[in-house]
């Protein structure tokens, strides 16, 4: 009997371990949470004088070159300027805004800034602007009056404006940024590279920003047809955004461009700086010739790179302690720059006590990029002895 009832219990004591749930997989990989895109990273093409700076929305910051204490950046100030004016008075679309009427005191301030030889644009007493012609004569024809007109309208005095500028400039983290003047006319507006790439791209947020910098060309009232100084618009896919130039400050560009990518249009926004010229005409040839160097060797280095081939990865582990190879699906491919840095996610996933081959068990993702991780092969089922052994 007693022999019976132990029989009975060690009968139900096998059925039970073997048909007891078997635990889930673990699944581990070998995938730094950053990669590097093969290759060194280019020596591209930096101004031997001056400061330049370089990013590309999406993919982060390409390099620079100068670096050094903020200096003058002539016209670029106006960046500023539009930046305020826009956030103060947002226009949309089409849309013109309200109106500026050029008083007797607009009048006296432009004819006071011709014997400088500053960019102007012709005003008289009566005349109306609306904020978008104001923007226009300020960032085409880069008018200093303009400035000045917009600054009073904004803030009641060009004074209480550059308050305004440079409380932005803190807001953006413009760290060594100091607005002095509406225009940047005076040499004591200073700034870098980096900081006005900063500001650039918050500018470029802003639609209706965007769309005046590419223009060639506008017209307004009393000036007329009015031509956008910038020449680089629409080379090397350049659509924007702001020249300057002064003897203090030299040739200064503050630019976006676009680049194609196999299917993918990438921004480019960058800046040069402080560079060398007789007069305003050499100043902005110099510059000029450096943005394009630069963009042609972005274009040279920006493409489709693989930053995580196929290829073991990872494994997946049984309770048991089966396992079975992991890789990803397909190459992982980002768009990059040989050398650069790529921020990598890994996702893993329960896949179960079984495994069975070409299971996706997770997934890696990187510069908006994805692609699943499978198993290369099955995992050997758990033998007889382990699951009667098992513990509970």
């Amino acid at each position: 009997m007693v022999v019976l009832v132990l029989a009975a219990l060690l009968g139900t004591g096998v059925a039970v371990q073997l048909t007891r749930e078997l635990p889930a997989a673990t699944v581990s990989t070998s995938i730094a949470s950053t990669l590097r895109v093969p290759g060194a990273k280019p020596a591209l093409p930096w101004p031997q004088r001056g400061s330049a700076e370089l990013m590309i929305e999406g993919l982060g910051r390409l390099g620079g070159s100068g670096g050094g204490a903020a200096k003058p950046i002539g016209s670029v100030a106006k960046v500023m300027t539009a930046y305020v004016i826009l956030r103060d008075h947002p226009l949309s679309g089409d849309e013109q805004g309200p109106t500026l009427t050029v008083t007797a005191a607009d009048v006296a301030d432009y004819h006071a800034r011709i014997p400088s030889g500053q960019s102007l644009v012709p005003v008289v007493a009566g005349e109306r602007l609306t904020e978008r012609d104001a923007l226009e004569a300020l960032m085409l024809p880069s008018a200093n009056n303009i400035a000045h007109q917009l600054a009073v309208w904004d803030a009641g005095s060009e004074a209480a404006f550059v308050d305004k500028m440079n409380a932005a400039a803190d807001e953006l983290g413009l760290r060594h940024t100091r607005y002095t003047d509406p225009s940047g006319f005076l040499p004591s507006t200073v700034s870098t590279a980096p900081d006005q790439v900063t500001l650039a791209r918050a500018a470029l947020k802003m639609p209706v920003f965007a769309t005046i910098v590419e223009l060639r060309e506008a017209t307004i009232p009393v000036a007329g047809r009015i031509r956008n100084y910038n020449d680089l618009l629409g080379v090397e896919g350049v659509f924007g955004i702001k020249t300057g130039s002064t003897d203090e400050a030299g040739g200064n560009l503050v630019f976006a461009a676009r680049i194609k990518v196999g299917t993918n249009t990438l921004v480019v926004v960058g800046a040069v700086f402080n560079q060398p010229g007789a007069n305003t005409p050499e100043q902005l040839v110099a510059v000029n010739g450096v943005v394009r160097r630069l963009l042609a060797a972005v274009r040279r280095n920006v493409k489709e790179y693989t930053l995580l081939a196929t290829g073991r990865a990872g494994e997946v582990r049984t309770a048991w302690g089966a396992t079975a190879a992991v890789s990803p699906g397909a190459p992982l491919k980002v768009i990059g720059w040989p050398g650069s840095a790529v921020p990598v996610r890994v996702v893993t996933l329960t896949p179960g006590a079984e495994v069975r081959a070409g299971q996706t068990v997770g997934s890696v993702e990187a510069a908006g990029r994805r692609v699943d991780l499978r198993t290369d092969t099955g995992a050997a089922a758990p033998s007889l002895w382990w699951r009667l052994t098992r513990r509970p």
